[in-house]
């Protein structure tokens, strides 16, 4: 079939821009998900890589209204182009590599804006402007709305059906060769050539796969890249240790009982110890590597998080064992909002990197529906990433909201000679917040008060 018969199918312009659509929203839903592990999710993060990506598009969108001959010609070269960088610049190893090998984090990101997500913006944003040339209708505006139409129409497929049903059941790496696939395919229905012509399309193809399964972890979900390494530790037997977004989520060997993460073991000893539980139902926040309830039989552990891979993966390649407790795939702060059980302590562990917390889940409306969801002498048990010193503002913050809702936490720093550390706090649900009163010279109220509480 020769290429005018291609070009007067009524289906094909429309196919090839829904293509365009599909495959454009499609990289930018994949360049989110790659920066997760390397920069978060937060606000800060997203927002500015939408903003670059429209403006690329509109780049995109002011270039091709400009051309006026070789239109598919045009278009065959952008969607080649296109698919390899979707394929080579969004794999996995290739931004990995980027990160680990650029520093500063923020310069990695700009390389990785400008010279991946926006070029493939400004080359696909120029397929409705183009094609719409082509487009057979009574007057521009028709034309110009059927393609934005198709392109719409494509854009909404691709988000939706890449992020709900690609990454949660296929993984990143099948939705970036979904993406570069589709750009491939439309090349060589715009330009069908010889056998000889369509090695490199094929070619292409072949080296996108080569690089996107090449393994890096044991899994990449929608949500996160796991890993299990192994961890050389004294007096660890087969000690490992569970990756999520390049940051340690988790640890344990096979000692018996198995020696687990230092925060893990203080939060085990605060409710086996310290308050005595036997028998209670304790709801965790934040999987992680289900470590908390492993080998440990005298309370019911409710595990809640967000990826609903995360159970089958960690017993697979990191327990090597099923979990002990029951699991439930769901945002942390909606499964509070909605449940009516109430549980004996809440345990908050909730990262999507080393240090971040996402933003939803340490607000005061956050603590509320924690605090809904224990029984009236429940306990509340923290692990937050902070400055050792709790004297960065972030550290305040996070806890005096805390304190907004519980009244007075107790404070662990687990380790104090580092910059970093894992603080636990304790708040009781009993707890009310009181306005603060400082002991003067003037009035000094604090031997009453000592006395009052039983301290002598």
């Amino acid at each position: 079939m020769n290429i005018k018969s291609y070009i007067s199918a009524p289906a094909l312009i429309p196919l090839i821009i829904f293509i365009e659509g599909f495959c454009s929203l499609g990289a930018e839903i994949v360049a989110l998900r790659r920066l997760v592990p390397h920069v978060g999710s937060a606000i800060v993060v997203t927002a500015p890589t939408i903003g670059f990506f429209l403006l690329a598009l509109a780049l995109g969108y002011a270039a091709g209204g400009k051309v006026t001959q070789g239109h598919l010609a045009r278009v065959t070269r952008n969607f080649l182009l296109s698919g390899v960088i979707v394929g080579v610049g969004l794999a996995g190893p290739v931004v990995n590599a980027l990160f680990a090998q650029l520093q500063p984090v923020w310069l990695a990101y700009l390389v990785f804006i400008g010279g991946v997500l926006c070029p493939i913006a400004w080359l696909l944003g120029q397929t409705v402007p183009i094609l719409s040339n082509l487009m057979k209708h009574d007057h521009v505006g028709q034309a110009s709305g059927t393609a934005l139409y198709w392109s719409t129409l494509g854009s909404f497929l691709g988000s939706v059906s890449l992020s709900v049903i690609v990454m949660q059941f296929f993984g990143v790496s099948t939705a970036v060769l979904t993406c570069t696939f589709g750009l491939l395919a439309g090349a060589l229905l715009l330009q069908p050539r010889p056998l000889g012509r369509t090695m490199l399309p094929v070619a292409v193809g072949v080296g996108v796969i080569v690089v996107n399964l090449t393994p890096i972890a044991a899994a990449d979900t929608a949500y996160a890249d796991y890993q299990v390494m192994p961890l050389d530790s004294v007096g660890h037997v087969r000690a490992r240790m569970f990756m999520s977004n390049n940051s340690l989520s988790s640890q344990i060997d096979d000692s018996t009982p198995p020696k687990v993460h230092p925060y893990i073991s203080h939060i085990r000893r605060t409710l086996l110890d310290d308050l005595g539980f036997r028998k209670r139902e304790v709801l965790v926040l934040g999987a992680g590597g289900f470590t908390l309830s492993q080998q440990e039989p005298l309370n019911r552990y409710t595990y809640v998080d967000i990826d609903p891979a995360i159970h089958r993966i960690a017993e697979d390649h990191f327990l090597r064992a099923p979990i002990q407790g029951e699991f439930v795939a769901q945002d942390a702060r909606r499964y509070v909002l909605e449940t009516a059980r109430r549980f004996d302590a809440v345990v908050v562990d909730v990262f999507s990197d080393r240090a971040a917390i996402p933003s939803h889940l340490v607000t005061r409306e956050f603590w509320q529906a924690t605090q809904k969801t224990l029984q009236p002498e429940g306990v509340l048990l923290a692990n937050l990433i902070l400055d050792s010193r709790l004297a960065s503002p972030y550290a305040r913050h996070v806890l005096d909201t805390m304190e907004s809702v519980y009244g007075r936490c107790s404070t662990e720093v687990l380790r104090k000679g580092q910059a970093l550390s894992n603080v636990i706090a304790v708040c009781h649900a009993g707890g009310r917040p009181e306005p603060r009163v400082i002991y003067s010279d003037e009035r000094n109220k604090v031997d009453f008060e000592k006395y009052a509480t039983g301290i002598r």
